[in-house]
C-alpha cells in the first residue's frame, strides 16, 4: 500500500465534508448517508477498500495492515477535521479584522 494514496484519501473525505459537498449531495438527493457524512467512517471505509483492491495477496497479515492502516487513517482524519476548523476560525478573525462590519451604511447618513 502506497502512504501517499492514503493520505490524499483521508485528505478528500476530509475536505469534501468540511466545505459542506456530503451535505449537498444529501440536500440534492433527499436522502441522508450517515457514514458518508462522517469524516473519520468515510474514511475508514475508503482506505479499506481501496487496501482491499489494490493488495494483490490476501493473506492474514495482509488484511491486517490494511485494517491497521485504515484505522489510523480514521484517527487522522479526526486530527484533521479539528485542524481545519481552526483555520477557519483564524481566517474568519483575520476577515473580520480587514472588512469590520457595520451596521450603518454610506447612505444611511
Amino acid at each position: 500500500m502506497d502512504w501517499l494514496n492514503d493520505l490524499m484519501i483521508t485528505f478528500s473525505v476530509v475536505a469534501a465534508n468540511h466545505l459542506g459537498l456530503v451535505a449537498a449531495i444529501e440536500r440534492t438527493i433527499k436522502h441522508r448517508l450517515p457514514i458518508v457524512n462522517c469524516p473519520k467512517c468515510m474514511t475508514f471505509w475508503t482506505v479499506l477498500a481501496y487496501g482491499i483492491a489494490t493488495v494483490p495477496a490476501a493473506s492474514a497479515s495482509g488484511i491486517i495492515g490494511i485494517i491497521s492502516v485504515a484505522l489510523l487513517a480514521a484517527w487522522a482524519a479526526i486530527w484533521l477535521e479539528l485542524a481545519m476548523g481552526f483555520i477557519d476560525q483564524l481566517y474568519l478573525k483575520a476577515y473580520d479584522k480587514i472588512y469590520p462590519t457595520t451596521n450603518s451604511t454610506d447612505a444611511d447618513a
